[in-house]
């Protein structure tokens, strides 16, 4: 038990970091390290409401457990249409929580001592419980690698005087489509409206083919850098799979599971999946737009329409009556579902999606063409990547109109180049998640790494004063220096 490695892992307590970090998770367990999984009591009671407490129970394992910690929110705020804003800023309050929960668990017998603390990059209090501790650090960056690099060059872009902007009008004037940003290394030239919002990371959920020349910009300026994407084709290859390194997410809603037996009476390749994630919210005249543009291809679909999808509520209920009776027979409708799962299903043909990160990882190993609706942070380097360097998907306008809905999704599934660059790139993402391959690899070389820590290691930072170190300091990150050897 002394020499067993044991990774507390902390995600951010939205589910787009959530997954990852729990597939994450599950990986490091069957690669032999004890994990500590920590979700917020909010969150843990939400996931029973929506699994059932027998579906959490069934994912611990020896060797594998759940804590949680509160968020930090009243409880008059969790339910609100702002929760998550505020949670963002609730969030610094989970630091003495933390700190009581990992001090117990160097206590605890029947576990390892804590070796190592990975969080996700929002949770930057981590890092002073995990310093104060005495804990190294590793973050998990919850974008991509294009992401990652706009997000290190922040700096420069406020020395440079692209930002902050200088008034409104310049946020729909076009200033932002046709402001050219032409210097950042390892990428073709981005548009300033195409530069995401956030900050940084060590762990990316990416493949070194996907990324190569960026990943190499970024490998040059930050000395280790694990690329171990897709996490979910490392789980499906098998990588350590044992315990609980299998099975899927944790849902924070209750999923419908009836829909990939719709999927089954569908044609191959002849599905539209709809979805905009768990954070994206319409108006209603968008809904409006999205479901006579999607009606207009003539296609079957399949559309998670979540309860809080438009303000005020109502899931599918909130479409036109209309537009559901005229689409009966070749739609389905859902609050929620397994996307993954949904994705790698052979009748779907077609993703319109608001491209956050997980949603295009998880869309390229799944070989889908996608139709873009980006909305914020890292969803519009994304978007770029995906249909101007990938050659997967088409992008909307930020003015939804039905008519180029429709011809968007008409064009992606009949486009052999598109279907066709989409199977090359899903080919590519099998081969790195298979023995021998790169992102098989670097996660073994991670768990080496974490394997080498003590639990009274330092936590240090990189050497180099970079533009990624600058930035995660002021975001108040540092991470652990590990050798990539």
């Amino acid at each position: 038990m002394e020499k067993t490695p044991h990774a507390v892992v902390v995600p951010y307590p939205g589910s787009g970091n959530i997954n990852p970090a729990l597939q994450l998770a599950k990986l490091l367990h069957g690669r032999g390290v004890y994990v500590t999984f920590v979700n917020t009591e909010h969150n843990h009671r939400r996931v029973v409401a929506a699994e059932g407490a027998a579906g959490i129970m069934l994912r611990g394992r020896e060797g594998f457990r759940f804590e949680t910690i509160p968020d930090g929110l009243l409880d008059a705020n969790r339910d609100g249409a702002d929760y998550d804003i505020g949670l963002s800023v609730a969030t610094s309050r989970c630091a003495a929580p933390l700190r009581e929960l990992v001090a117990r668990l160097q206590l605890d017998g029947g576990a390892p001592p804590v070796t190592c603390m990975v969080f996700t990059a929002l949770m930057s209090f981590a890092l002073d419980v995990a310093t104060e501790l005495g804990i190294p650090t590793m973050v998990l960056w919850g974008g991509g690698a294009a992401s990652l690099m706009t997000h290190m060059r922040f700096r420069e872009l406020r020395e440079r005087g692209y930002i902050p902007l200088k008034d409104e009008s310049l946020l729909t004037n076009g200033h932002l489509d046709t402001t050219v940003i032409d210097w950042i290394p390892g990428m073709p030239p981005i548009s300033l409206g195409d530069v995401s919002s956030f900050a940084g990371a060590l762990i990316v959920n990416t493949f070194d083919d996907l990324d190569a020349d960026v990943l190499a910009a970024l490998r040059r300026e930050y000395r280790c850098i694990y690329t171990v994407g897709p996490l979910g084709s490392l789980l499906d290859a098998g990588v350590g799979a044992c315990g609980a390194a299998t099975g899927g997410g944790l849902s924070l809603w209750k999923q419908d599971t009836e829909c990939t037996v719709w999927l089954e009476t569908q044609e191959p390749g002849s599905v539209v999946y709809v979805n905009f994630g768990s954070l994206t919210v319409l108006t209603q005249a968008q809904l409006v737009e999205f479901a006579w543009g999607i009606a207009a291809t003539g296609r079957p679909f399949l559309w998670v329409v979540r309860e809080n999808l438009v303000p005020g509520g109502g899931g599918p209920a909130a479409l036109p009556a209309e537009f559901v009776a005229e689409t009966a027979g070749r739609r389905y409708l859902a609050t929620w579902c397994a996307q993954e799962q949904v994705l790698r299903h052979r009748a779907v043909g077609c993703f319109v999606t608001h491209n956050g990160w997980n949603s295009t990882c998880e869309g390229i190993a799944a070989g889908v063409p996608m139709v873009c609706w980006p909305g914020f942070a890292d969803q519009y380097p994304n978007c770029k990547y995906a249909c101007e360097v990938w050659g997967v998907g088409l992008r909307l306008d930020s003015e939804v109109r039905r008519e180029q809905v429709a011809g968007h999704v008409k064009q992606v599934m009949e486009s052999e180049e598109t279907r066709g660059n989409a199977a090359r790139w899903k080919a590519k993402a099998e081969v790195a998640a298979r023995p021998g391959g790169s992102s098989y690899k670097n996660m073994q070389s991670m768990v080496d790494a974490i394997n080498s820590l003590s639990p009274s290691s330092p936590t240090t930072p990189q050497p180099k004063q970079n533009d990624c170190e600058h930035l995660l300091h002021g975001e108040g990150l540092e991470f652990t220096n590990i050798s990539c050897d």
